[in-house]
Protein backbone atom coordinates (compact mmCIF):
# COMPACT_ATOMS: atom_id res chain seq x y z
CA UNK A 1 0.00 0.00 0.00
CA UNK A 2 3.14 2.43 1.10
CA UNK A 3 6.83 2.04 -0.09
CA UNK A 4 9.67 3.44 1.46
CA UNK A 5 13.00 4.14 -0.03
CA UNK A 6 15.87 2.75 1.79
CA UNK A 7 16.40 6.86 2.67
CA UNK A 8 13.13 7.18 4.03
CA UNK A 9 13.62 3.12 6.06
CA UNK A 10 16.80 4.27 7.48
CA UNK A 11 16.20 7.78 8.90
CA UNK A 12 12.60 6.39 10.28
CA UNK A 13 14.75 4.11 12.26
CA UNK A 14 17.22 6.11 13.34
CA UNK A 15 14.24 8.66 14.56
CA UNK A 16 12.80 6.06 16.44
CA UNK A 17 15.76 4.66 18.15
CA UNK A 18 16.97 8.30 18.81
CA UNK A 19 13.44 8.79 20.56
CA UNK A 20 13.89 5.34 22.58
CA UNK A 21 10.32 4.96 21.73
CA UNK A 22 7.54 4.27 19.32
CA UNK A 23 5.77 1.92 17.31
CA UNK A 24 6.29 3.63 13.51
CA UNK A 25 4.82 6.32 12.10
CA UNK A 26 1.20 7.79 11.02
CA UNK A 27 0.63 9.46 7.97
CA UNK A 28 -2.46 11.47 7.53
CA UNK A 29 -3.78 14.18 6.27
CA UNK A 30 -5.68 17.89 7.18
CA UNK A 31 -7.05 20.61 5.48
CA UNK A 32 -4.59 23.11 4.39
CA UNK A 33 -2.99 25.08 2.03
CA UNK A 34 -4.52 26.53 -0.88
CA UNK A 35 -5.23 23.63 -2.94
CA UNK A 36 -7.10 21.88 -0.01
CA UNK A 37 -4.65 18.83 1.49
CA UNK A 38 -1.33 18.53 2.79
CA UNK A 39 0.04 15.73 4.75
CA UNK A 40 0.65 15.39 8.65
CA UNK A 41 3.65 12.67 9.40
CA UNK A 42 4.15 11.91 13.15
CA UNK A 43 5.86 9.61 14.85
CA UNK A 44 3.47 6.96 16.80
CA UNK A 45 3.58 5.20 20.21
CA UNK A 46 -0.13 3.88 20.79
CA UNK A 47 -2.33 2.49 18.17
CA UNK A 48 -6.11 4.27 17.85
CA UNK A 49 -8.70 2.18 16.79
CA UNK A 50 -9.79 3.90 13.72
CA UNK A 51 -6.00 3.47 12.28
CA UNK A 52 -4.75 0.67 10.36
CA UNK A 53 -1.16 -0.57 10.60
CA UNK A 54 0.36 -1.31 7.02
CA UNK A 55 4.45 -2.79 7.30
CA UNK A 56 6.82 -2.21 4.96
CA UNK A 57 9.68 -4.46 5.98
CA UNK A 58 11.03 -3.57 9.63
CA UNK A 59 8.93 -0.20 10.15
CA UNK A 60 5.20 0.19 11.10
CA UNK A 61 3.10 2.08 8.79
CA UNK A 62 0.19 3.55 10.65
CA UNK A 63 -2.87 5.58 8.79
CA UNK A 64 -6.07 6.64 9.07
CA UNK A 65 -8.60 4.15 7.78
CA UNK A 66 -10.63 6.57 6.20
CA UNK A 67 -7.86 8.08 4.21
CA UNK A 68 -6.61 4.74 3.14
CA UNK A 69 -7.81 5.03 -0.49
CA UNK A 70 -5.96 8.11 -0.92
CA UNK A 71 -2.59 6.54 0.30
CA UNK A 72 -2.97 3.37 -2.17
CA UNK A 73 0.43 3.28 -4.51
CA UNK A 74 2.32 6.09 -2.50
CA UNK A 75 6.28 6.60 -1.73
CA UNK A 76 7.86 8.05 1.11
CA UNK A 77 11.47 9.37 0.17
CA UNK A 78 13.73 11.24 2.54
CA UNK A 79 16.00 13.84 0.50
CA UNK A 80 18.76 16.47 0.91
CA UNK A 81 18.83 19.46 -1.22
CA UNK A 82 21.80 21.79 -0.52
CA UNK A 83 21.00 22.68 3.42
CA UNK A 84 17.28 21.22 3.54
CA UNK A 85 16.29 17.58 4.15
CA UNK A 86 12.94 16.00 4.86
CA UNK A 87 10.16 13.41 3.73
CA UNK A 88 9.17 13.97 0.44
CA UNK A 89 5.33 12.14 -0.56
CA UNK A 90 4.79 11.08 -3.76
CA UNK A 91 1.49 9.82 -4.46
CA UNK A 92 0.05 9.23 -7.75
CA UNK A 93 -3.42 9.51 -6.57
CA UNK A 94 -2.58 13.51 -5.89
CA UNK A 95 -4.46 15.67 -8.90
CA UNK A 96 -2.83 19.18 -8.65
CA UNK A 97 -0.26 20.67 -5.89
CA UNK A 98 -0.66 24.39 -5.28
CA UNK A 99 2.39 26.78 -6.39
CA UNK A 100 4.21 26.70 -3.05
CA UNK A 101 3.76 22.42 -2.73
CA UNK A 102 2.47 22.03 0.37
CA UNK A 103 -0.72 21.45 -0.36
CA UNK A 104 -2.93 19.47 -3.01
CA UNK A 105 -6.28 17.47 -4.43
CA UNK A 106 -7.04 14.09 -4.55
CA UNK A 107 -7.57 13.05 -8.45
CA UNK A 108 -11.31 12.21 -8.78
Amino acid sequence: MINLTDAARQKIKQKILDRGRGLGILIGLKTNGCSGLSYVFEYLDHQQPNQECVYDNDIRVYVDIKHKNIFFGMTIDHVRKGLNEGFEFLNPNEGDRCGCGLSFTVKP
